[in-house]
């Protein structure tokens, strides 16, 4: 898999620690979407960081299936970030020094996920309510290993628990080197309206780079967030799904339909050769539905490309959606 993914580092955007980062748009790390073959795909539109999926630290230390495929990434990739999730800081740390065999730039602790099964155990924002335990987490984490450790926060795990402050400062007083904000609490999921201000405060707080996440959707959010916040990057996640040429500056409806569809051809080509063609067609379905959003496209033809069981299938139909 190859989507040519190097980008000239010129006047980096920001550091994490010594390293240089080149742009200020990032991918957000997202369950089932943020793959090797999407994150290749981002990169390449000029994404800055290759945050994977989150990973579970028992899955890194008991092993599973998948494993391997969520570990991935290419050379190209790098800066890359390896995200793990936990609510027991010594598996946390165990996983994160297994991890570190594999030379990620950064290993990332995900206080951020809003799941039930996730939060339900105290990981992901779970982890917002017990600031001790990520005290514990970022002060050993930070003096084990020297790959830099980053976290990903939400402003709290509800309106009377907004404690964004309080974590952004035990990150950075225990040697974290960038913190990532979606700028909502964990029981406002991904409803309500976005904080921004919250963002603003986080940056105005400590010293490390700070990204804004949270309904980024167009050009002019992007600028709006920044001018806002004065955050270093911004973080973008279900918006860039049907649209990763927003990491290149450009607005969905600027995309020519030529456009759209060579960059469906490669997605769905470096999904078959990363997955096989079974798999990489299915876990493409999610995809392909939000790449042919701005289109007038039947339920009959929809259904026939998303059940299609072989890839010149979607391409015969994709020449009904988007000729020539």
């Amino acid at each position: 898999m190859n989507l040519d993914t190097h980008i000239t580092q010129v006047n980096p955007a920001f550091y994490v620690r010594n390293l240089a980062v080149a742009g200020d748009l990032v991918l957000s790390p997202m369950d089932g979407i943020s793959d090797a073959p999407f994150r290749a795909l981002a990169r390449s539109m000029g994404s800055a960081l290759s945050y994977t999926e989150f990973i579970n630290a028992i899955d890194i230390l008991n092993g599973y299936p998948y494993l391997e495929e969520h570990l991935y990434f290419e050379e190209g990739e790098r800066p890359v970030v390896y995200q793990i999730f936990d609510d027991e800081p010594d598996r946390l740390v165990a996983a994160a020094h297994r991890l570190s065999e594999r030379q990620p730039d950064i290993i990332d602790v995900n206080m951020g996920c809003s799941a039930r099964c996730v939060t339900g155990r105290g990981a992901g924002a779970g982890l917002l309510r017990t600031p001790e335990k990520i005290a514990r987490i970022f002060a050993t984490l930070t003096r084990e290993l020297t790959v830099p450790i980053t976290g990903k926060i939400r402003l709290g795990w509800d309106t009377d628990s907004r404690n964004y402050l309080e974590i952004a400062r035990i990150i950075e007083d225990n040697g974290g080197a960038l913190i990532a904000v979606h700028a909502r609490t964990k029981e406002q999921g991904y409803t309500g309206e976005v904080d921004w201000d919250a963002i603003a405060e986080i940056k105005r707080a400590v010293s490390i780079p700070v990204l804004g996440n949270g309904d980024v959707k167009t050009v002019a959010d992007i600028d709006r967030i920044k001018e806002q916040t004065g955050c270093d990057g911004v973080m973008i996640g279900r918006a860039a799904i049907g649209n990763p040429w927003i990491f290149a500056r450009m607005d969905r409806e600027d995309v020519p339909a030529a456009m759209v569809r060579e960059t469906m051809r490669r997605h769905l080509d470096a999904n078959i050769e990363f997955y096989g063609v079974e798999r990489g067609l299915t876990l493409f379905r999610k995809h392909l539905k939000r790449y042919l959003a701005p289109y007038d496209v039947s339920r009959h033809l929809l259904g026939a490309m998303l059940t299609a069981t072989e890839p010149g299938v979607v391409w015969s139909f994709l020449d009904e959606v988007l000729p020539g």
